[in-house]
């Protein structure tokens, strides 16, 4: 029943889409009256949308079209309604079809306007915040763009802090975004290339790389993969990613994300692409490479020595968080001869009580630090952080005092689960994150051998995985000796690659 039900669904959808684009692709008449009920049959049941009529001197009939709360109706009231109602047309104008024209070039002359007669073009221009005039005799309609919408105010990043550089991050308006971009590369060669996603949605998204330094093929490669969208709407840069990546199945992202200007256009400098999508602070920079996820934003900001010393302590710790789980597993199961005999003592005389194997352990404890997370990124901000360290410190202690779980298994779960944060990118951690759990069961069952398979199997993984074309552990493998100037170590800035010779 669900599934005719579903198809009937789906057919009458299908007729009324059929109808609608019908309609759409049709052109204005020159009657007001039945432009009119033509638009109030395609907006039928939108009381948000504004119809205004006005009659200038009983001569010539008006007809404005917008959505209620998108314009700045005090725009249109000194612009349009005062110099009309008092002034009337200016004299000389003589046919009816110039008054399109005096609205263009008098009216409007510091606005944007566009002179457009199809149907579904002037329905999507007033549902983005336009205004459309119609004038009765005349088979265009007049789109002035006196948008004001309500936007967020530019702030700080709240996923990526940096101690020393900009404390910009993009908002959830395209044209302020790409405010941003152009303010901090005022060159010719920056470009913006704009796409509409979505049936319904019609997100605007725009593509944005510098002409000369950007690789042809990535971007040809980009522009090919968002024209082949198809879906009904677009509500976040994140649709898209899911889209553009290469391996779906791949735990590691293939596309970075970023909501800071400065790290985008440095990443344009490089010679990548930036996609910004209308409704999220997120962008998405292209081709990525392992190395990125690894790189803060304020790398690049400080003295080379500290941020070169402060890179292998993101190394290793973020070596630690993958692997400490697994190690400790393999050593105390598989190979306690590996462990300092007083050190294997202490932990043996801790796990004397404890009824679960060690890796049941592990994975209990991992588990549970997984929910804790889950949950202070859903709670509200003042009750998050509390819940998290609270529920670790009273869950912990009350789990080794109950012999559920051995003191040493919490230390070091503890341990893995701290050093992940180290990690800068966020969403660069949730493979990582992932991957602990295969190769604790792996050094569960096989131990050191079980590891070096795992570790196999994700080198093998990464060097086969490729980012639009780019491979993901480049420069490191295939070797690029230049670019392993950024990433073992930051050398001094001048000493660093020139423009666009990373990828």
């Amino acid at each position: 029943m669900g599934q005719f039900a579903k198809s009937d669904g789906r057919k009458k959808l299908n007729t009324n889409d059929s109808k609608s684009t019908e309609n759409n692709s049709q052109t204005i008449g020159k009657s007001i009256l039945e432009n009119e009920q033509m638009f109030k049959s395609l907006f039928l049941h939108s009381s948000d949308i504004m119809y205004r009529e006005i009659t200038i001197h009983d001569q010539t009939k008006l007809l404005m079209i917008y959505v209620d709360g998108m314009v700045n109706t005090d725009m249109i009231i000194s612009n349009i309604l005062e110099p009309l109602m008092y002034k009337g047309l200016p004299q000389g104008l003589g046919s009816i079809e110039s008054v399109i024209e005096m609205f263009e070039q008098e009216r409007f002359s510091v606005l944007q306007t566009k002179k457009v007669s199809n149907i579904e073009e002037i329905s999507d221009h007033i549902l983005k915040g336009n205004l459309a005039i119609l004038v009765d005799g005349e088979h265009f309609a007049l789109l002035a763009d006196v948008k004001k919408i309500e936007t967020r105010s530019i702030s700080e990043s709240a996923i990526e802090p940096v101690l020393r550089g900009s404390r910009e991050s993009f908002t959830e308006n395209l044209r302020t975004n790409t405010t941003m971009m152009r303010r901090i590369l005022a060159t010719p060669k920056l470009k913006i290339e704009s796409l509409k996603i979505g049936k319904l949605t019609k997100t605007d998204v725009a593509v944005v790389y510098i002409e000369g330094i950007v690789a042809p093929p990535v971007l040809n490669e980009v522009l090919k993969r968002l024209k082949c969208i198809q879906t009904n709407g677009i509500l976040e840069s994140g649709i898209i990613e899911q889209y553009l990546e290469e391996a779906p199945f791949s735990p590691f992202p293939q596309i970075l994300n970023s909501e800071r200007p400065d790290v985008a256009a440095a990443s344009l400098l490089e010679g990548r692409v930036a996609i910004l999508t209308n409704g999220t602070p997120f962008s998405l920079i292209v081709p990525m490479t392992f190395w990125s996820g690894l790189q803060a934003p304020d790398d690049y900001h400080q003295r080379f020595l500290f941020v070169a010393m402060i890179r292998w302590v993101r190394y290793i710790f973020t070596i630690l968080s993958v692997f400490l789980p697994c190690i400790y597993i393999a050593l105390t199961n598989f190979h306690p001869e590996m462990v300092p005999p007083e050190l294997m003592l202490n932990i043996a005389s801790l796990r004397e009580s404890a009824p679960f194997p060690t890796v049941i352990e592990v994975l209990l404890m991992e588990f549970m630090f997984e929910g804790l997370q889950e949950a202070g990124l859903r709670l509200p901000k003042q009750i998050g952080p509390l819940v998290s360290i609270v529920g670790a410190l009273v869950i912990g202690e009350a789990a080794v005092s109950a012999g559920i779980i051995s003191a040493p298994v919490v230390i070091v779960v503890a341990t893995g689960g701290i050093a992940s944060f180290i990690i800068p990118r966020y969403s660069f951690s949730f493979p990582l994150r992932m991957l602990r759990f295969p190769l604790i069961i792996l050094s569960g069952i096989l131990g050191i051998f079980g590891i070096a398979i795992g570790i196999s199997a994700i080198l093998i993984h990464l060097l086969h995985l490729q980012s639009f074309g780019t491979p993901y552990l480049s420069p490191v493998a295939p070797l690029k000796m230049r670019g392993l100037k950024d990433v073992l170590l930051r050398w001094p800035q001048k000493m660093v690659k020139k423009e666009g010779d990373q990828l």
